[in-house]
């Protein structure tokens, strides 16, 4: 199945070459997770702070058991500091 992933800030350097604006559509297994998504591109699991599939929030505690589904938009955002 096909899904586009965005992936933004430090994050979007695990993005295969060719990748326009932070996101690219990525072929998974049916019933791929977030987490299976992630390391199909390598992004280390732990820099992966707020996860959104289709604009919802997807907690941590659910990443690794949430199937995503043909055609979702899948998001990623590292952890962010400052003041």
């Amino acid at each position: 199945m096909r899904i586009r992933i965005k992936l933004y800030a430090a994050l979007g350097q695990y993005l295969p070459a060719g990748a326009e604006k932070n996101e690219v559509d990525l072929d998974v297994a049916d019933a791929a997770t977030p987490d299976d998504a992630f390391k199909q591109l390598n992004v280390p699991l732990e820099q992966c702070h707020l996860v959104l599939i289709n604009g919802l929030f997807v907690p941590p505690g659910e990443r690794a058991t949430r199937a995503l589904a043909d055609g979702d938009h899948l998001a990623a955002w590292p952890p962010v500091a400052g003041g």
